[in-house]
């Protein structure tokens, strides 16, 4: 519609329309999960769906939603399809999405609380209080996510140990220093999955109840 000029009426119905793209994109909850796990950077189709439990036709499907709507774009790479968020606009939106409902629907935090926190069991510790012991060099940070996240971006000082590979690795990490695990965010259930692992093992060890974009956040 580049250069025509249009009534106030056509005008505004034309403009809510295209906003109302982006609603129908995002009405799917299986569509805002694969936007949240691009936040932590751009994965493989097949990726996205071993993520999401959904077979990778589905996923495909839901991913070509996302691209109609302007939400993702991709890349090949000989066999592979990959899949990113289409701007750091996105990935705000995404985010304030999250915290909307976070602010508006109570169950949000009861549930994540519950699950994430085990009914407030696991203290969290802060960003404040994480950057106090790293410059004591008083913990070991711990990124449990997949390494290919881990290698797009990552928490300063962080050491990557997958939580597939945690059992396997514990030799890398000290019994006289405490570990603070975190993974892709308040709803990710990795890191807590460690801290419960590291601490049946004898560890001390703390959930970080963030990630990299809450870090990103906070240096703005």
């Amino acid at each position: 519609m580049e250069g025509i000029i249009i009534e106030a009426r056509e005008f505004k119905d034309f403009i809510y329309g295209e906003f109302a793209r982006i609603g129908k994109a995002i009405s799917s909850p299986k569509r805002i999960e694969l936007l949240d796990l691009l936040t932590q950077g751009p994965k493989t189709v097949e990726a996205l769906a071993a993520d999401t439990k959904m077979s990778i036709a589905n996923t495909s499907k839901h991913l070509q939603s996302l691209l109609e709507s302007k939400l993702v774009n991709y890349t090949k790479d000989k066999n592979y399809v990959i899949y990113r968020l289409a701007s750091e606009q996105v990935l705000m939106f995404v985010l304030a999405l999250r915290g909307t409902a976070e602010e508006r629907i109570s169950d949000v935090k009861l549930v994540r609380e519950g699950h994430i926190l085990r009914q407030n069991s696991l203290s969290p510790i802060s960003f404040k209080e994480l950057t106090e012991k790293l410059n004591r060099n008083a913990v070991t940070l711990l990124d449990v996510r997949p390494f290919e996240e881990y290698k797009h971006d990552h928490l300063p000082h962080a050491l990557s140990v997958p939580i597939s590979e945690l059992e396997h690795h514990l030799d890398l990490l000290p019994k006289d220093k405490e570990i603070v695990a975190y993974c892709r965010g308040p709803y990710c259930v990795y890191a807590t999955e460690a801290v419960e692992f590291l601490k049946s093992r004898g560890y001390q060890a703390t959930l970080l109840d963030a990630g990299i974009n809450e870090w990103k956040q906070i240096q703005h």
